[in-house]
């Protein structure tokens, strides 16, 4: 595939939409530490140079994928929430949330690597421009689940729901990357049984931590 220069903000957005879906794909292949701008733009069929032009960085690209995957991933929630019944206990109402929430996410194996990457590596080498455009976005969608939450959960208040919505999103990313462990430490627990209370799955354990934390936040 080989792209003429874009010369208009439609052809810019084609050719943005074209580098993202790409990266999207190659994320369903490989883990985001193993995606290159190399590698990205011989898909893409343009120099790494012209790839540059519409994104500032790889890290770039890949954050705007975590936004597209944060939004998709919020209605997805919002939808698995929709049919919860508000005259259940809010005990129950909790675990609801926190089996959505963990369902959801596992559903989204590219969101979690991406959100399991992001302040250690995604948000390095941005400009200041690019940091602020992205928080910005993060924020729009950081309100939009506290409404999911409350909705479901009135008891916990917005401030009660924005504490398990950041908790949670940090908890999913740590779960996620020692879920997702190398070939090496995946032999290692085959070979020695021992080293089973090391091995994390990333469903019981989230399922564990968001029900606890819930637990404390959750008015007595």
């Amino acid at each position: 595939m080989t792209f003429q220069r874009a010369r208009s903000e439609e052809q810019r957005a084609v050719r943005r939409g074209t580098i993202l879906a790409t990266a999207e794909a190659m994320l369903t292949e490989m883990p985001v530490a193993q995606l290159s701008l190399n590698e990205l733009s011989r898909r893409v069929g343009l120099a790494k140079s012209n790839v540059l032009n519409y994104f500032e960085s790889r890290e770039a690209v890949l954050l705007e994928l975590v936004n597209t995957e944060t939004q998709a991933w919020v209605q997805d929630l919002a939808d698995a929430l929709s049919t919860v019944d508000p005259a259940t206990p809010a005990v129950d109402r909790g675990h609801q949330v926190t089996a959505a929430v963990v369902r959801t996410l596992e559903a989204r194996p590219v969101f979690c690597d991406l959100i399991s990457s992001q302040a250690a590596v995604l948000e390095h080498n941005i400009s200041t421009e690019m940091a602020l455009a992205f928080k910005r976005a993060t924020v729009a969608q950081y309100q939009r689940m506290i409404e999911v939450v409350v909705g479901v959960l009135p008891e916990l208040g917005v401030e009660g729901a924005g504490q398990f919505i950041s908790t949670a999103a940090l908890l999913a990313g740590a779960i996620w990357s020692h879920a997702c462990a190398g070939p090496a430490i995946l032999a290692a627990f085959e070979a020695d049984p021992s080293l089973a209370a090391l091995r994390i799955e990333f469903e019981p354990a989230m399922t564990q931590s968001l029900n606890a934390l819930l637990t404390g936040l959750l008015p007595r």
